[in-house]
């Protein structure tokens, strides 16, 4: 379910969802900061995590703990089971054909590196263009340019209208025989956009061009199903959805990943080696060289589970309806302008404060407890486009609350008054 257009004044419908029961299985929402209760809203840079994650991390180091795949061990065949669980578990998440489609990388920008490492350097070419947009995170650039500059290729870019929408029709004529893939992000980090996918991905491949999705912004907000996107690739990052760092999955059409050169040598994505001849392993191992994140993938399979056993049709009702009312909350207050109005977001308030620093507001809400986040978001290009050096970022998550929002109000209103 996508978010629904913010409109100010609209009536707020709240669903009937259990905030304080999900709040429960945060022990971090109990912490306090400087003497008062945390409200964390810097759930776009990374999100917290429920006990039941925290729970099998530290089970693995105490009863669990064996280097997996070659042992013949109880722990290590135990641990190999639980660690490729957790791939049949991500694999039914995004909605996946296969679990051999399921890549684990440490993150988000691990996978479009990988990507672009292994499916760009093998098709792109002198003179050939890749395009993304221009609402991207510095992940799903910096890797395109890279790659322009080693080949000679051009890296194109969808413009952005105000309200921080791609421009369709400009799209439409950046695809063109020399395009080689598309680059773009299901949820803007830095305005909170929701892109119209389906149409994104369905014009570029009517022109034979496959596509990426950066998804990192998307699968803590929405119902992911890659097979109905029909997107080629599709990268996120556990953190984000409440798991643990350093783990995050690479989705590929088994297509695209056969044909694709291995990643990085060593063991584990190999069958065999002589010093005349390597035989790379099958998928999805090819691309998985070395000891891997054990125990933070084993954690985030019990992330997995515990996300795959919440009502998601509520959820994101509620999470609409938060960000609805914050929308309509913070722009009652004069001087404050919002970046990024589209009619369809998720979870991301990005916003500016007439004459007063981005730096300067987060250090005050700080100070009252409220973490948000300042800066530009490792979005550079967004704020050029807005001709603002920063934003104030405050991203939502489910367990957070209408109060922690009224408090988020109170927390600007002491900020005006501090440079009045």
């Amino acid at each position: 379910m996508l978010a629904q257009p913010l409109m100010k004044g609209s009536p707020v419908q709240v669903s009937p969802f259990d905030v304080e029961r999900l709040r429960r299985d945060f022990p971090i929402l109990r912490t306090s900061v400087r003497g008062k209760p945390l409200i964390y809203l810097d759930n776009a840079a990374t999100t917290q995590k429920p006990q039941v994650m925290i729970d099998a991390l530290r089970r693995y180091y105490e009863a669990q703990n064996a280097n997996i795949h070659r042992g013949v061990h109880y722990l290590s065949e135990l641990g190999t089971k639980l660690y490729e669980d957790v791939r049949q578990k991500a694999k039914d998440f995004v909605r996946a054909d296969d679990w051999r489609e399921v890549i684990f990388v440490k993150g988000t920008t691990e996978a479009i590196n990988l990507v672009a490492s292994t499916y760009g350097r093998s098709r792109v070419n002198e003179g050939d263009e890749i395009v993304i947009s221009g609402m991207e995170h510095h992940s799903n650039i910096v890797p395109w340019q890279m790659l322009c500059g080693e080949k000679n290729a051009k890296l194109r870019v969808i413009p952005l209208n105000d309200a921080g929408e791609l421009l369709l029709d400009e799209y439409e004529r950046l695809l063109t025989p020399t395009t080689r893939l598309v680059a773009v992000a299901h949820v803007s980090n830095a305005l909170g956009t929701v892109n119209p996918l389906r149409q994104i991905i369905a014009m570029a491949h009517a022109k034979g061009i496959p596509v990426l999705v950066d998804g990192a912004q998307a699968v803590p907000h929405m119902k992911v199903d890659v097979r109905e996107l029909d997107c080629d690739f599709y990268a996120f990052s556990a953190h984000k959805m409440y798991g643990p760092t350093g783990i995050g999955i690479l989705y590929g059409k088994s297509s695209f990943l056969q044909d694709m050169p291995p990643y990085q040598g060593g063991g584990d994505m190999i069958k065999s080696v002589t010093f005349e001849k390597t035989l790379f392993n099958d998928l999805p191992y090819k691309f998985e060289a070395g000891t891997p994140n054990i125990a933070d993938t084993i954690a985030f399979g019990a992330t997995l589970d515990y996300l795959q056993s919440l009502d998601w049709t509520t959820l994101t009702q509620y999470e609409h309806d938060l960000l609805t009312y914050a929308t309509e909350q913070l722009t009652e207050i004069r001087g404050l302008k919002v970046i990024g109005t589209a009619r369809e977001k998720a979870g991301v308030l990005s916003f500016t404060l007439e004459n007063i620093h981005p730096h300067d507001i987060g250090t005050i809400l700080d100070q009252e407890g409220i973490a948000v986040r300042t800066g530009h978001h490792c979005a550079q290009p967004v704020m050029i486009r807005y001709d603002v050096p920063a934003t104030v970022r405050a991203s939502f998550a489910f367990y957070n609350t209408r109060e922690e929002v009224d408090a988020l109000v109170r927390g600007i209103h002491k900020v005006v008054e501090v440079f009045a």
